[in-house]
């Protein structure tokens, strides 16, 4: 890696999201074909915050590849940690909606280019503020192991290191895997976000207070865990604190996609405003606002990486409410 300074370095997939668009005139499934990958979802509502931002990963040198490199470069998030594999395509994920906004996702990703990132490849760990990883570059090698290596080197610098488990089943050859390698992510990590399903897979219990209870009881180095409950609202849980807020229910969603990652975004950024020494529970109140509404607006717009909204926008949602 060229060594440079930025707000939030993110490692991880980034592929085409592939939305169900309704049928065509004959009947037919359409789909739009949508920048998306959760690490770069991130990054993209943080940029909208006004932070610098780079993704590290690595898509083909195809139609989509490029298509994706030139989406990233333009909303202002460095690509000079995008590797271009000529040999592996990108990677491909379509996404079936439900009426209720839920989705469906078939992935077209064994063999591609962003399971095939390696140690190689990463180079001197760039001086950032936070650096953030989720799961699905923890599935396969050679990335696991570029993952892996690359989270050890942001907390050798004293990096602040943030998780998403974004637990995606079907991706893993088995649930005992994704457990081990879930439980290792968060091992490693100061800050998490964490959905509701995904608390329920690690501690067995749907009562996401008492998980989290148990998750900071395994893993005592997080010093901030965020749960998301989806239209339920919001957990934050700081050192003796646990504060809920409800999620904006104002109709108008077409789609969840980017909503958990709308949110760990705005998580993100909070933690570089204010800390993770002094924080009250007012201070809390107002991250779990924030991030509910920005998470609301995503799920009003198809896609996720340029649906993100702006800050403006969220501000002026919450003086209405």
């Amino acid at each position: 890696m060229e060594k440079k300074s930025f707000d939030v370095l993110a490692l991880g997939e980034l592929l085409i999201d592939f939305t169900d668009n309704g049928l065509s005139a004959q009947g037919n499934p359409v789909f739009e074909a949508n920048p998306g990958g959760a690490p770069c979802n991130v990054l993209a509502m943080l940029n909208k915050l006004g932070r610098s931002c780079a993704f590290c990963g690595k898509v083909g040198d195809d139609m989509f590849g490029r298509q994706l490199r030139e989406i990233v470069g333009s909303l202002g998030i460095g690509t000079s940690f995008l590797a271009m594999d000529k040999i592996y395509p990108t990677t491909l994920a379509f996404v079936k909606n439900a009426p209720n906004g839920d989705r469906e996702f078939s992935f077209y990703r064994r063999g591609c280019a962003d399971v095939q990132l390696s140690v190689e490849e990463l180079g001197e760990m760039p001086d950032a503020r936070c650096f953030h990883f989720g799961s699905l570059s923890l599935t396969d090698e050679p990335v696991r192991g570029a993952t892996q290596q690359a989270v050890s080197a942001a907390r050798q610098k004293g990096i602040l290191v943030s998780f998403d488990p974004n637990l995606r089943p079907a991706l893993w050859s088995s649930q005992a895997l994704a457990k081990e390698q879930i439980e290792w992510g968060l091992s490693q990590c100061d800050i998490v976000k964490i959905a509701d399903n995904e608390v329920e897979f690690l501690t067995g219990t749907t009562d996401l207070v008492k998980g989290a209870a148990i998750l900071r009881e395994r893993f005592p180095d997080i010093r901030l865990l965020c749960v998301t409950a989806g239209a339920d609202g919001s957990y934050a849980h700081w050192k003796d604190l646990s504060v809920f807020q409800p999620a904006f229910k104002l109709g108008g969603t077409v789609e969840t996609t980017g909503a958990g990652d709308t949110f760990c975004a705005c998580m993100i950024n909070f933690v570089l405003d204010h800390g993770l020494t002094d924080l009250t529970e007012d201070v809390l109140t107002g991250m779990l606002r924030f991030a509910n509404a920005a998470a609301y607006l995503v799920t009003t717009k198809k896609g996720a990486i340029r649906s993100m909204p702006e800050r403006g926008q969220v501000e002026e949602l919450l003086s209405r409410f």
